[in-house]
């Protein structure tokens, strides 16, 4: 079982508070990703999104591109819309040489609901779910069709937050529906994420690795903040630095067989968690408990 790390430049620059990080420009998140010793990267908004462009860059700093984050619509269109629409992004992924989307359904949104107090997001009736399932699992079917599979992520604000949700989900579609595992977010959300692993080990496609600063997570829970508000606050960081216990979640991916990427994802005010500090940090605790759960971890070539 062979796995490589990435990271996403969320450490150094949130898209959706350009306050975070707005002024650091692409080639410092690039040189330092290489310099801390990740294999590959995740898109940003400061990213090319032509292929001819993007990909000498990157290889440049003998980085891969892992992945990169989709706002979906699939709810509120139809598969073909929502298809069409999508094509630029996973042509750029497939050429790239990226196998898996970051999928996240913000319809009724969700950019709004990071932004408003947890309780107050939107929500699928009973009656809808046989129906959404089945929309999605003919969406990742045409995705995969074209080269790129679905990597479904369950994120705070949105139609699927919680284990409940994602237990829903995983009932409700096809397995051409991969799950996007974050740690983050299941715990954000009030969740287990050991025992939420448990059950859907098997639809992993996608590993994000955010460790948690538990008494935000719990202050954050107990006064209804907002997602932004909470990262504000400092619930996320990289592993190692957190209340997480990544070896007992990487032990039955690595058992499963699973092979692709772990990824560093922990959305921090980058003035307060100096990006190249903790990303160096997040590296070597990874890739430690990685070994340590039975994998083999593929390293960047130096360049």
């Amino acid at each position: 079982m062979t796995v490589r790390i990435g990271i996403n430049p969320i450490t150094w620059t949130n898209d959706d508070v350009p306050a975070l990080g707005g002024d650091t420009p692409l080639e410092s998140c690039l040189s330092e990703t290489a310099l801390a010793g990740y294999s590959g990267t995740e898109l940003g908004g400061k990213f090319p999104r032509q292929s001819e462009t993007l990909g000498p860059i990157l290889s440049s700093y003998g980085l891969d591109l892992v992945s990169g984050w989709y706002d979906g619509r699939i709810f509120d269109r139809t598969v073909e819309e929502e298809f069409d629409a999508i094509i630029p992004h996973l042509t750029l992924l497939r050429d790239l040489g990226a196998t898996l989307v970051v999928y996240a359904d913000t319809s009724r949104g969700r950019h709004d609901a990071i932004f408003a107090p947890i309780s107050q997001r939107p929500h699928l009736t009973e009656s809808e779910w046989p129906a959404y399932g089945e929309k999605i699992t003919r969406l990742a079917d045409r995705m995969a069709e074209f080269g790129v599979g679905m990597a479904f992520h369950h994120h705070m604000g949105t139609i699927v937050e919680t284990d409940d949700e994602v237990d829903r989900l995983m009932a409700s579609t096809g397995r051409s529906v991969g799950l996007l595992f974050d740690t983050g977010h299941c715990l954000f959300s009030g969740g287990d994420p050991q025992a939420l692993l448990r059950r859907h080990l098997d639809r992993v496609v996608h590993f994000h690795c955010k460790d948690v600063r538990r008494p935000v997570l719990e202050r954050a829970r107990q006064e209804d903040m907002s997602f932004m508000a909470a990262v504000m606050e400092g619930i996320f960081t990289v592993p190692g630095d957190g209340s997480v216990d990544f070896l007992s979640l990487l032990k039955p991916l690595a058992s499963r067989g699973y092979e692709g990427w772990i990824v560093v994802e922990a959305e921090q005010d980058p003035a307060k968690a100096h990006p190249l500090t903790y990303a160096r940090k997040g590296y070597a605790s990874l890739l430690a408990t990685a070994r340590e759960a039975g994998f083999d971890v593929a390293t960047r070539q130096r360049t």
